[in-house]
Order: C-alpha cells, then structure tokens, then sequence
C-alpha cells in the first residue's frame, strides 16, 4: 500500500524554525516530483514548494520564498521542508503529496498532514 508520512510540525514563535519530512514507501519514490502545500482555515489551499525527481529543480511560492527550502533524499526515500523566519500566516496544515509526471503535473498520493502554528 503506498504511503506518504509525514513528520516534524508543532508550534514555534514567530521567526522560529522548523522541518517537515514527507517519507515515502512501497513505491518508486525517485519517480516522483514531491510537493508541499498548506491550507489554513478558512482559505484555499496553496501549493508552497516542489522538487522534481532528480532534485535537480525546485520551485517556491512568492510567499515562501528565501525562507522555506525544500530537499531530498532519495537513498532514504524522503522529502524535507526546512522552514525559517516562521511568521503568523505560515499557519497552517502541511501536506506532502506525490507527482508522476514532474512538478506541473497532477498529485497521485498525499501525506496526511501535520499542524503548524506560529503564535507568540
């Protein structure tokens, strides 16, 4: 059965830090571009980040960018997204989610999602 778990998450003060992971199993992981999106109650949901197969290219939202990073690791089957200089409209459920035909292309799996909050 194929899965996306994810990781990391919880509540930091503004202009903390944090990392998800998104670890995958019981597919060909390195076929697949990941990407990380958040929903934040009330809004629609944002897709913040992806990388494609190789690791090779990445892109971020205007919102994100300079301080989110996304990597992976393919001997380890995982995606990572380091997060800096957190600010209160980070918040938001994060999830991962898998893509067959690179970073423009339809999402196939999910992650299941883990909770960020960035509140003093």
């Amino acid at each position: 059965q194929v899965q996306l778990v994810q990781s990391g998450g919880g509540s930091v003060p503004p202009g903390g830090s944090l990392r998800l992971s998104c670890a995958a199993s019981e597919f060909t992981f390195d076929y697949y571009a990941i990407k990380w999106f958040r929903q934040a109650p009330g809004k629609e949901r944002e897709e913040v980040s992806c990388i494609i197969s190789s690791g090779g290219d990445r892109n971020y939202a205007d919102s994100v960018k300079g301080r989110f990073t996304i990597s992976r690791d393919n001997s380890k089957n995982t995606v990572y997204l380091q997060m800096e200089r957190l600010k209160p409209e980070d918040t938001a459920v994060y999830f991962c989610a898998a893509a067959g035909s690179g970073c423009s292309g339809p999402v196939t799996y999910w992650g299941q999602g883990t909770q960020v909050t960035v509140s003093s």
